[in-house]
């Protein structure tokens, strides 16, 4: 996946500038983003602390761990099916 340029809690401090009165445009003109940017971080980031920021990421590492073992524990198990198919 693609690294962007700001960090998650780079992000939750551009949402904040906007709930403190910031209009949407001078925002993104003064970070250098485009409004699509802006709304879709305001979608995903929307009311969110730094901490819940990390608890997020954290969470999403872990599910990606978790799923790389379920497909290979699959993989696995299906071989030995095959195996055991070719020996009967």
């Amino acid at each position: 996946m693609r690294k962007g340029r700001f960090t998650e809690e780079q992000i939750i401090k551009v949402l904040k500038e906007h709930a403190a009165g910031m209009s949407a445009s001078d925002l993104c003109r003064k970070h250098g983003i485009s409004d699509a940017t802006f709304y879709k971080w305001r979608s995903r980031y929307g009311g969110m602390e730094i901490s819940d920021a990390r608890k997020l990421k954290a969470l999403e590492e872990e599910n990606r761990k978790l799923k790389k073992l379920l497909a290979e524990t699959m993989l696995d198990a299906s071989t030995l099916k095959e195996m055991l198919g070719k020996n009967f």
